[in-house]
């Protein structure tokens, strides 16, 4: 009889260990690591720690977030692409998952092929917002101040790679209209210069933007879905409604695991996952940041991938458009 190859032995070995753990995860003595790709405080971590407390009322263990910032997000998710896939590592990542394979022409992993897909879990509106003096009040006269300001508009984003660089680069491709981008190091500081006037415009999500539009600190003038969630946005058209036809910019989160999870464990996250997405509390508390927690087939592990899928090759032309890339 022919010896089996040593390496082979060992994968068996290792599928089998996985396998044994499988029937009894989550350990109670072990807790589970979500990995949150930016810093604290940020909106994805709030949504990370709201659903990390979720999860662990189904899971029956404590679930930490870890962030692990970087890179437009890249290297918090090498992270999750490179650990044991047991379920005790997860990722939480928001539309960077989307954008990396275009943004990073190196990336150490594949967004497709690296990852399990575990579920999505929330939808968050953008917003288009100017400084408070702005010589406009509703998108038509915005349209037109534009028109009239070619090469003098300043667009702010939060950095390369952020959401609001994303919208703002769609916004141009919409309006066929180059602005001046300025980047910041984080959304902050940039609606801090938008309200004092130094900066035109800016889009990003209802996360950041709800509290200075009910303070009226700026100017709003549409969002970039039909998905209305705060009173603020209750009277703002959509950019779909105001003339830039099929204007859809979503900053929504998912969640994943390395590859090779066992597909048993994988079963007892996305269970646990849509668990947590009924959570009353969980659900009142992304009311509050202007998120949508997802109730659709996107809860589905092979329907959570379509999706980015789908993404990717939206926001891929998108950036290889603009020509802009961060290596």
């Amino acid at each position: 009889m022919k010896k089996m190859p040593k390496l082979a032995l060992i994968a068996i070995a290792a599928a089998a260990s996985l396998g044994a753990h499988a029937q009894d995860y989550p350990a109670k003595d072990k807790t589970v690591t979500l990995v949150v790709p930016f810093t604290a405080g940020g909106p994805t971590d709030r949504v990370a720690r709201d659903l990390a407390e979720a999860l662990r009322k189904p899971l029956g263990v404590t679930v930490v977030v870890d962030n692990t910032a970087g890179a437009g997000s890249s290297i918090g998710a090498a992270r999750v692409a490179r650990a044991t896939p047991d379920g005790y590592t997860l990722l939480l990542n928001h539309i960077g998952m989307s954008t990396m394979p275009a943004l990073y022409r190196k990336l150490s992993f594949s967004v497709p092929n690296d990852f399990e897909y575990l579920g999505m879990v929330n939808d968050v509106p953008m917003t288009l917002i100017a400084r408070p003096n702005i010589p406009a009040n509703n998108m038509k006269e915005l349209t037109g101040w534009i028109a009239q300001n070619k090469g003098k508009i300043n667009l702010g984003n939060a950095g390369l790679g952020a959401a609001s660089h994303l919208c703002g680069l769609m916004f141009q491709n919409a309006m066929q209209v180059e602005m001046t981008t300025v980047p910041y190091k984080g959304t902050a500081p940039a609606i801090t210069d938008l309200i004092g006037g130094q900066i035109d415009l800016l889009c990003d999500q209802t996360t950041n933007t709800t509290s200075q539009i009910e303070g009226k600190k700026v100017k709003a003038f549409a969002v970039t879905t039909s998905k209305l969630t705060t009173p603020a946005l209750k009277d703002l058209p959509t950019l779909a409604e105001s003339g830039l036809k099929n204007f859809e910019v979503t900053i929504w989160h998912g969640l994943y695991a390395p590859k090779g999870t066992p597909a048993a464990i994988v079963t007892k996250i996305n269970d646990a996952l849509k668990l947590a997405l009924k959570d009353p509390e969980f659900i009142k508390k992304q009311e509050g940041l202007g998120a949508v927690v997802v109730t659709d087939k996107r809860i589905e592990p092979a329907e959570h991938k379509k999706f980015v899928q789908a993404e990717i090759d939206k926001w891929g032309a998108v950036i290889k458009a603009a020509g802009t890339y961060a290596d």
